[in-house]
């Protein structure tokens, strides 16, 4: 196969990946959770999931969360007090504050939290933001 044939099919090969973010304004676009979730190859059943908490001026901090699966994504978005957010992926689940930007050490049992909604991809595999239904938790 020619270089010019490879080169022809290389966009094939990357045309099922995903490569999306997607942001929760806490207050405007100063104050803001952002998922990240990639897919480097269009066979690969796992993404990757970061997450970008920023305060500006302040702070502004990126987190690796590790890997879950593409199929049925849904990262739940929980407030559980003042700047402190909870987030959940199937069992995994991370507690991040933003007055400091930092990702807490692990998240207690009887952590109190309130939903605020869902990061998930939509049917043309865009990463969306959705509110959860009725009263929504306010940061502050």
């Amino acid at each position: 196969m020619t270089t010019r044939a490879l080169s022809l099919l290389l966009p094939l090969l990357l045309t099922g990946c995903v490569n999306e973010t997607a942001s929760y304004a806490i207050d405007g676009s100063d104050h803001a959770l952002t998922v990240i979730v990639t897919q480097d190859y269009f066979w690969s059943k796992q993404a990757g999931l970061r997450l970008i908490a920023s305060r500006l001026p302040d702070c502004q901090r990126q987190f690796d969360l590790g890997t879950t699966p593409v199929a049925d994504l849904n990262v739940e978005l929980f407030s559980t007090g003042e700047d402190s957010f909870l987030l959940r992926a199937g069992d995994d689940m991370w507690q991040v504050e933003t007055r400091n930007c930092t990702k807490l050490p692990s998240v207690s049992e009887n952590v109190q939290a309130q939903p605020i909604g869902v990061f998930h991809l939509d049917g043309s595999k865009k990463l969306v933001f959705e509110r959860a239904e009725g009263p929504v938790a306010s940061s502050q």
